[in-house]
């Protein structure tokens, strides 16, 4: 297993700005905005937070999440699935589960990569405050990314092939990020746009992470709807989820 790990993580490196993009898009628009006054002053109606210590980081967190889970391992997969590799593994002794199984754990140190950045460099080049909450980010953070590579094992499940995969994944993902407040901070929102976000699962991943950021406990609501999400979207791709 730890072979196909890093047989998998060499790949995945060598993609074309995927990985990369990831990383960098997030923290170079976290380190080029952050820098600007409107993100440095308190918002009444966020209880006198600053975006730069809370929303604006955990937003980026949750792009570059999102960005991985939805766009670059559900491609992977179908074009893997296109290619062959997935039916020739089915016949050899390395069964084709290793292989997700290796995906989620290179995305999944892909995120964690980028999230220590965006907390360090954000702290030291900008003075945005770090999550106060260690021990419930990281929960957040776990099962947040769950739910979001739910998503992606599902439409790699289901698109048609590795073109329209990202296709899908982008489609489902700048409405879901709007509606989780990452260009307007949710509080900001109609009523019935919070509501509807809260029942949808990027959005209560962005609110609690923003949440245990500023050093408070996560909805329960908001917890309940990711743990759904992992399971609806598991059992979801595990039942549609094609070889060949």
């Amino acid at each position: 297993m730890n072979k196909m790990i890093m047989v998998e993580a060499k790949l995945f490196l060598r993609e074309p700005g995927g990985p990369i993009f990831a990383i960098l898009l997030p923290l170079a628009l976290l380190l080029g905005l952050g820098s600007t006054s409107g993100l440095r002053e308190p918002i009444p109606e966020l209880g006198g937070e600053r975006l730069i210590d809370t929303q604006f980081p955990s937003m980026m967190v949750l792009l570059s999440v999102v960005t991985m889970a939805l766009t670059l391992l559900p491609g992977t997969l179908v074009t893997y699935r296109e290619n062959g590799v997935l039916r020739r593994l089915s016949t050899t002794p390395i069964r084709p589960v290793r292989l997700l199984v290796a995906q989620v754990v290179n995305n999944l140190a892909t995120a964690v990569v980028a999230t220590v950045l965006l907390i360090v460099l954000g702290g030291v080049v900008l003075g945005s405050a770090s999550p106060k909450n260690v021990l419930a980010f990281t929960g957040v953070f776990v099962l947040g990314t769950a739910s979001m590579f739910g998503l992606g094992l599902l439409i790699a499940a289901v698109a048609p092939s590795a073109k329209t995969a990202p296709a899908i994944g982008s489609l489902l993902m700048f409405p879901l990020l709007y509606i989780s407040g990452m260009w307007t901070p949710r509080e900001t929102m109609p009523e019935i746009l919070q509501r509807i976000g809260d029942f949808l699962p990027m959005a209560p991943f962005g609110d609690a992470l923003r949440a245990t950021w500023a050093g408070h406990a996560p909805q329960p609501l908001h917890l309940a709807v990711m743990a759904a999400t992992v399971l609806i979207t598991g059992v979801a791709a595990s039942r549609l989820f094609r070889w060949e």
